[in-house]
């Protein structure tokens, strides 16, 4: 018998105890959002029901808020208790809000950040949210200043910067309150800014570990006896053997995606993203560790094992979408799982506990760059994708142009995160069906400067003409979609799943949009003022259930309309892949909250 274990439950056996009591309480009816993962397990699961499939058509609008700031939304607003607190892209607002009355502002707190940050963000000035934890609320601003607010009162309690700009760090992720640290990222690979991830005290806000993605052992807190990939460890210099030279000091796996953490092993799971530069010629090698899965000690910060999913990537595919926990039951017994959904088109389920390759399977077709993934634990190979060499982009050397590569940089999925439902058994992915042509050039580096090296131009996958985007659900265990549905643009939004059987997405015309969880016909839609990039809430506050997605179109997708870009080759050629977008939506800034009529 196989059978999937609610993850949203997970958090609470006997063991949780050792995580942080206050998310966990809060986490545990879905009344309340204090993460921008739902939960520890990055389901994006909720259990409430009171709005369901046979009423959700009957939503109206409660109330909205203008957040006063344009480019891309991304993340979602927290709930905590009776108040809102909603934060905005550069230069990075947070609103604290009355929910008993409809939105009041209670505080404000508007960050102090120089305006050079916003040269060294590469794809928008978005920021993907706040977190929450013992009456603190937590903001990685984008010139990487980690900030903790009073909940009540917005006063800074502490501040520390998490990098330099100068050097071309920045931030567009969201934290993770983790026992009594905060696991944070960074952003920069583009300028060759060496990834990291890292934890602070909770209450004072001190560094107590720093994991690098690529260099010595000793700096990206791997034990080379014990540090394992596909339960083989990895040795000493498993990173440095497979750079050349110095170049893993500038050599990205930038952490700048999602956050996981399961109590019971006490692991903080995560992906690294692409090597820099893009030009692959520059950096031969696998480029040891980045775009990989990693699963880290939440004390020490010590390397239980790895993944590394693209290596020597050719393309940008970064790792660093969400890792998804499920509990499955084999043959009578529970075995902890881990499902990714790849920028790079294929859909991983490993054991989260040893790190084992357990099923990797395209869930977006059109993906050619490799015919799949070795899965045989007897070949040398094994793990490893199986390449098709036409798609390489570094056949003939520099300046070439190489074409029909898929998915594009964008990837099939980017970090708009998918859900799962424990009802279902279900993941429900927002993907994008664009491919690319690539051309690589020498780029030298220099600090805080664009360490790039190619350029690209996006077009829609073969048979997807009229449509660069979709949302489907998938079966991890038989490796296959359920069911699809097209998308004139490619999903930028985040899923939610509900108790209620139905799932939430938006798009980036600006569409809020309820499926059925079983069958993908479509209940309910709202066009909201914007595009939408944001990921879709819900919670209780009087009684009553709420829905509530941010708008404001952005993101890499939607770059070219949110910076007004005229040139069709900039923003990494999404300018031109999405230049009709600008006849569908414009620029705004908006939250739209959601309810059924009163007495419903």
């Amino acid at each position: 018998m196989t059978r999937f274990l609610p993850a949203f439950l997970l958090a609470f056996l006997p063991v949780a105890a050792h995580a942080n009591g206050d998310v966990l309480k809060r986490t545990a009816t879905g009344a309340e959002q204090v993460l921008q993962t739902v939960d520890y397990a990055n389901t994006r699961f909720s259990p409430l029901r009171q709005i369901d499939a046979g009423n959700v058509s009957r939503l109206q609008v409660a109330w909205t808020f203008s957040t006063g700031v344009l480019r891309g939304h991304e993340g979602a607003p927290l709930v905590v208790g009776d108040v809102m607190y909603v934060h905005t892209p550069f230069p990075n607002v947070v609103y604290a809000l009355d929910l008993k009355n409809e939105g009041r502002i209670l505080w404000k707190y508007e960050p102090r950040q120089k305006k050079d940050v916003a040269a060294v963000m590469c794809c928008d000035l978005v920021n993907r949210g706040l977190a929450y934890a013992d009456g603190l609320v937590f903001l990685h601003q984008a010139d990487t200043t980690i900030v903790a607010l009073d909940a009540k009162t917005g006063a800074k309690r502490w501040s520390v910067a998490n990098g330099d700009p100068a050097l071309g760090a920045s931030n567009t992720a969201t934290v993770m309150p983790v026992k009594d640290k905060l696991i944070v990222g960074i952003s920069g690979a583009e300028a060759g800014v060496r990834g990291h991830l890292s934890a602070y005290d909770l209450k004072a806000g001190h560094l107590v570990w720093r994991a690098y993605s690529t260099g010595p052992d000793a700096e990206m807190l791997f034990d080379p006896e014990k540090t394992t990939e596909l339960g083989k460890p990895v040795g000493r210099d498993s990173s440095l053997k497979s750079w050349s030279g110095d170049q893993w000091k500038i050599g990205g796996g930038a952490t700048w995606g999602w956050f996981a953490y399961d109590p019971k092993l006490n692991l903080v799971y995560y992906g690294t993203a692409n090597p820099a530069t893009w030009n692959p010629t520059q950096r031969p090698g696998d480029n040891r560790w980045s775009d990989t899965i990693i699963a880290r000690d939440a004390d020490t910060g010590v390397a239980r094992w790895v993944y590394q999913m693209t290596p020597h990537d050719e393309w940008d595919y970064d790792g660093v979408n969400e890792m998804i926990l499920t509990e499955q039951e084999v043959d009578g017994k529970p075995t902890p799982l881990l499902t990714h959904f790849d920028r790079n088109g294929f859909a991983y389920t490993l054991n989260r506990e040893t790190g084992a390759l357990l099923r990797a399977g395209k869930y977006e077709t059109t993906a050619n760059w490799a015919s799949g993934i070795n899965l045989d634990p007897q070949s040398p190979t094994y793990g490893r994708p199986k390449r098709d060499p036409a798609y390489s982009t570094e056949r003939e050397g520099e300046d070439v142009t190489y074409t029909g590569i898929c998915p594009s940089s964008l990837g099939a999925k980017n970090q708009q995160p998918a859900a799962f439902s424990p009802q279902t058994r279900l993941f429900y992915v927002p993907v994008t069906r664009m491919c690319m042509d690539y051309e690589p050039f020498h780029v030298d580096y220099v600090p805080g400067q664009p360490y790039v090296g190619a350029t690209l131009s996006m077009h829609p996958a073969p048979g997807n003409e009229g449509s660069t985007g979709g949302f489907l659900a998938w079966d991890a265990l038989k490796g296959e979609a359920v069911w699809s549905k097209p998308e004139l643009f490619s999903v930028w939004s985040g899923a939610l799943a509900t108790a209620g059987g139905i799932v939430f997405y938006g798009t980036l015309e600006g569409w809020l949009k309820a499926v059925d969880a079983k069958t993908g016909q479509e209940l309910y839609r709202f066009k909201t003022p914007s595009g939408i990039v944001g990921n879709v809430t819900t919670f209780m506050q009087g009684g009553r259930q709420y829905v509530a997605v941010l708008s404001g179109v952005g993101g890499w997708a939607g770059i070219g309309l949110a910076a007004g870009l005229s040139d069709p080759g900039d923003g990494s050629g999404a300018n031109e892949a999405y230049a009709a977008l600008n006849q569908y939506t414009a620029l705004g800034g908006q939250l739209t909250v959601f309810a059924l009529p009163k007495g419903e």
